[in-house]
C-alpha cells in the first residue's frame, strides 16, 4: 500500500482521503495513519501547489544555473549545497554526473536578477569554480503535469 500511496499523492496532494482509501481498498483511517507515519519518518516532506506563471500577470524568470564546484574534504558537496539552497530564490539543488555537479534552479523577477544572483552570491562561493546559466523560456511539462496544452479548434467546419 506505501508504494502506490505515495504515487498517487506525488501526482495529487489534494485527493480525497475518502477516495485514496476506495483507490487502495483500505480504510480512510489506515490512509490517515500511514500518511501521517510517512509524514513523521520524512518521506512525504511538504505538499505544493503547481502554478503555471505564464497564465497570470505576475513577472517570474526561471533559471537552471549548472555549477562546477571543489568538494571539501570530509563533506563532499554537502556543505556548498546547503549554502546555496539558504538563499530565498534558490528553490532547488540537486547533485548531478556529467560536465557539473550541481544543478540549481531558482527563481526571480527578471533576467537581471538571475544574472545579479549568478554573479554576485553564487560565483563569488569559495569552492564554485564556474557556472552555466541557462533560462526557462517555457515550461511544457513540470513535475508530471502538462503545462502546454495544444490548440484544439472547436470551431464548425463549413462545407460549400
Amino acid at each position: 500500500m506505501r508504494e502506490e500511496l505515495l504515487a498517487i499523492v506525488e501526482r495529487n496532494s489534494r485527493i480525497d482521503l475518502k477516495e485514496l482509501a476506495v483507490i487502495l481498498g483500505v480504510e480512510e483511517v489506515d490512509v490517515v495513519n500511514e500518511l501521517a507515519a510517512l509524514e513523521a519518518e520524512g518521506i512525504i516532506c511538504g505538499y505544493h501547489t503547481m502554478i503555471n506563471w505564464e497564465k497570470t500577470s505576475i513577472e517570474k524568470v526561471s533559471a537552471l544555473i549548472e555549477v562546477r564546484v571543489t568538494p571539501q574534504r570530509g563533506q563532499g558537496f554537502d556543505n556548498i549545497a546547503e549554502r546555496i539552497y539558504k538563499y530565498p530564490e534558490v528553490t532547488s539543488v540537486y547533485l548531478i554526473s556529467g560536465g557539473y555537479d550541481l544543478l540549481v534552479s531558482l527563481e526571480g523577477k527578471s533576467l537581471k536578477e538571475i544574472s545579479g544572483f549568478v554573479s554576485d552570491k553564487l560565483s563569488t562561493l569559495d569552492s564554485v569554480l564556474s557556472t552555466a546559466t541557462h533560462f526557462i523560456l517555457k515550461k511544457y511539462k513540470d513535475h508530471g503535469t502538462t503545462l502546454a496544452k495544444k490548440y484544439v479548434d472547436t470551431r464548425e467546419k463549413v462545407t460549400p
